[in-house]
């Protein structure tokens, strides 16, 4: 019952952070944002299944009260990838084959990190191309309906930009608009899961060890597939447009991995916390650094930097199960 009350809790809370949106006040973006936080809560701390069933109430009562659109909506954006990473943040194996060893000590495998991150990165992909998709078909359409829509936001303004330099720069708004709104879904659910993570720890209740981030890495398949994501690109239409959304998340990932990397390298510096704080501020308030931080990961995945200042000055700690 415990657990039933906790998931009917968290997905009222969910539902209600979701629908502030319709409201039009400047809080309720971030509350938006912040929507899988209560379920990705209730899965790392009381299991997935409990996420599951609030995101399923969640869905049904925000369909009852609002119609289909934001119940596939919630379902797919929200609910989906909270119980999902939630599970997979959970998922550990017996580090020993032989049983009576691994009842004697129940070391543990969990789930690697790095692959969570290629999950949050696929889930990011499908919300924005599941957003593009309610715009049109095809190409062609959905960059009209993006130009049509950012053209009314910046006449309402009230500007007095020129017609031409206008439209010049709603076309590149809407040629970086797709991969953009990529990026954002994936700092979102990552940070959400951070922070559910974080949560559950200062509670007590994560039902896991805290995983060392420095490690995360992505799997080797992931850079071919951005190679492949990023030729694509150059196709032109609706499969260009998907390439560019691809790409945009899985760099995004190696931007995460990139800050693994540089919190790694940094360890022996008497000024690691100017370091780490000017690289976070820069890209939160600037965007540049950002750019470094895909450099270094892809740098980390073909040269192997952390590997190599591992074995100059040892492997990291490993984590307490």
């Amino acid at each position: 019952m415990t657990g039933i009350l906790i998931a009917v809790a968290a997905g009222l809370a969910s539902a209600l952070m979701f629908a502030s949106i319709v409201s039009g006040a400047l809080i309720s973006i971030v509350l938006f944002y912040l929507a899988p936080l209560p379920l990705m809560v209730a899965a790392l701390g009381w299991g997935s299944a409990t996420a599951l069933i609030g995101g399923i109430v969640a869905a049904l009562g925000l369909g009852g009260i609002f119609g289909f659109p934001y119940m596939a909506a919630f379902a797919l954006t929200i609910a989906l990838p909270a119980w999902w990473l939630g599970y997979l943040t959970l998922l550990a194996r017996p580090v020993s084959n032989d049983p009576q060893l691994a009842n004697l000590a129940p070391a543990l495998d969990w789930y690697p990190t790095g692959r969570i991150l290629v999950w949050t990165a696929a889930f990011a992909t499908l919300t924005t191309i599941s957003a593009l998709l309610t715009l049109g078909t095809d190409a062609e359409t959905i960059t009209s309906a993006l130009r049509r829509g950012l053209l009314r936001i910046i006449g309402g303004r009230g500007t007095a930009t020129p017609a031409g330099e206008s439209e010049r720069v709603v076309d590149a708004l809407v040629a970086v608009a797709p991969g953009v709104a990529t990026i954002i879904a994936m700092i979102t659910l990552t940070l959400n899961l951070w922070l559910a993570a974080k949560i559950t720890t200062t509670s007590g209740r994560l039902m896991r060890p805290w995983p060392d981030l420095r490690t995360t890495t992505l799997p080797k398949t992931v850079l071919g597939a951005l190679l492949v994501a990023v030729v694509l690109c150059f196709t032109g239409g609706l499969l260009a447009m998907i390439a560019q959304i691809v790409s945009a998340a899985l760099l995004m990932a190696y931007a995460f991995t990139g800050f693994a990397v540089l919190h790694t390298v940094t360890q022996a510096f008497s000024g690691r916390a100017f370091v780490l704080g000017a690289a976070y501020a820069g890209t939160l308030f600037i965007g540049w650094p950002l750019i470094g931080m895909i450099g270094l990961g892809l740098a980390d995945a073909v040269l192997g930097i952390r590997q190599a200042y591992w074995n100059r000055r040892g492997p990291p700690p490993l984590p307490t199960s």
